[in-house]
C-alpha cells in the first residue's frame, strides 16, 4: 500500500503496509539508517525519532498511524544541531550504536524544556539504554547544548561512609 510520510521536511512516498513498524520504513524504504534497531519492543530507545516533536519509539509505531505528522530522524538534524556538537565535544559515543536515539530523545527534551535540571534529564532519558555506560557524558552534553554551566553537570556524589573507630 502506498503511504506518504513527512520525513525530515520532505513528503516521501513509500510502499508499505500500514502496520509496518516505522523503523523499517525509515531504514529499508527510505534508506535512512541512522535510526537503529535495538530491541524491537520499545525498551532501549535506539530507534527513537521525533513525531511532531515528541520522542517516539519507531520500532513499535505503525507507519500507517503517523498520518500527516512530521517525522524527524537523526539525519534531519543535519549534523550541526547543538546536541550533535556537544556530543562530539564531550566524547559521548563509544560504540555509538544508541547515540542517534539518545540524541533524538534529548532533542525532544530541549525543545520542551530548554534548561532542564538533572531530574528532568533523568525522566526524559529514562529508557534510553547505553551498553557502554556513557550516561554522565550524555548528561554533560545535554546540559552543554542547553547552555548550562559545566559545574551544574556533576552528579551528586554518593555519601562516603564514616571511618570506623
Amino acid at each position: 500500500m502506498a503511504l506518504t510520510l513527512d520525513v525530515n521536511g520532505q513528503a516521501r512516498n513509500v510502499n508499505a503496509a500500514p502496520d509496518t513498524p516505522l523503523l523499517w520504513v525509515i531504514r529499508d524504504e527510505l534508506g535512512l539508517t541512522g535510526t537503529k534497531y535495538g530491541c524491537g519492543i520499545a525498551a532501549c530507545g535506539a530507534c527513537t525519532v521525533l513525531i511532531d516533536g515528541q520522542a517516539m519509539r519507531s520500532c513499535q509505531t505503525p507507519a500507517g498511524a503517523v498520518g500527516a505528522a512530521k517525522i524527524t530522524t537523526i539525519e534531519g538534524l543535519g549534523g550541526t544541531h547543538p546536541l550533535q556538537q556537544a556530543w562530539v565535544k564531550n566524547d559521548v559515543p563509544q560504540c555509538g550504536y544508541c547515540q542517534s536515539g539518545q540524541i533524538m530523545g534529548a532533542a525532544a527534551l530541549l525543545a520542551q524544556n530548554p534548561r532542564p535540571d538533572d531530574a528532568a534529564i533523568s525522566a526524559a532519558m529514562d529508557g534510553h539504554i547505553c551498553r557502554c555506560g556513557a550516561y554522565q557524558r550524555i548528561r554533560a552534553a545535554i546540559k552543554e547544548a542547553a547552555g548550562m554551566s559545566a559545574a551544574t553537570v556533576a552528579e551528586p556524589a554518593l555519601p562516603v561512609p564514616a571511618p570506623k573507630a
